[in-house]
């Protein structure tokens, strides 16, 4: 099955004071470039989904990754999941918000390699709170959802999918500290980890 990285840059970056997180640096590597670096290597595509075509201009110096744009504005990060497994060639998508920059290639491939016959593969961390922008879905799912469903919330089409949910702690073994889950709204948040990662 192909495999395809989607990696959301189409936020408005409200609570980073409007700056453009994926461009943030963490030791000496913008975050854009630590996802590119992680994702390349188990991904046959990746795809980055901005919110316009200014936007779409100015990721030209990464000539590996493609870039598309919301399809249908104003929605959110389902928004960019629908143009991303619309653009997409891979039936099974990772699918990743830009301020995550210390995603653990091994941890998103066994969460490619759990999907198999479900519709989507959804780290949790306890019932009902889990991380639907680090998960794996097949594409003909979140698709045939989109197409067919009013409410467009990321957690109203997680409840509507096969999901299989992945305990957090079960990863553990190759990301002791589950740093693949860091997320970072604010500048100030580089200082809290920017010596702990490498």
């Amino acid at each position: 099955m192909q495999r395809s990285a989607i990696i959301l840059v189409g936020g408005d970056a409200t609570r980073a004071g409007g700056r453009e997180k994926y461009f943030f640096p963490l030791r000496g590597k913008t975050f854009l470039d630590r996802l590119i670096g992680a994702l390349s290597p188990i991904a046959d595509e990746v795809l980055l989904v901005a919110r316009d075509e200014i936007q779409c201009a100015r990721f030209e110096k990464y000539p590996s990754v493609r870039c598309t744009v919301d399809r249908r504005r104003g929605l959110g990060p389902i928004g960019g999941l629908h143009a991303g497994a619309l653009a997409a060639s891979g039936e099974a998508l990772f699918v990743v918000a830009c301020d995550m920059p210390c995603v653990n290639p091994r941890v998103v491939s066994r969460l490619f390699c759990l999907l198999d016959d479900h519709e989507a593969v959804i780290p949790c961390w306890r019932p009902g709170m889990f991380e639907p922008l680090h998960a794996v879905y097949a594409r003909s799912a979140v698709r045939r959802y989109l197409e067919n469903h009013d409410d467009l919330s990321l957690r109203a089409m997680v409840r509507a999918l096969d999901c299989r949910f992945v305990p957090v702690e079960t990863l553990r073994d190759v990301d002791p500290d589950l740093r693949t889950f860091t997320n970072i709204n604010r500048v100030d948040d580089l200082a809290r980890i920017g010596e702990d990662f490498d």
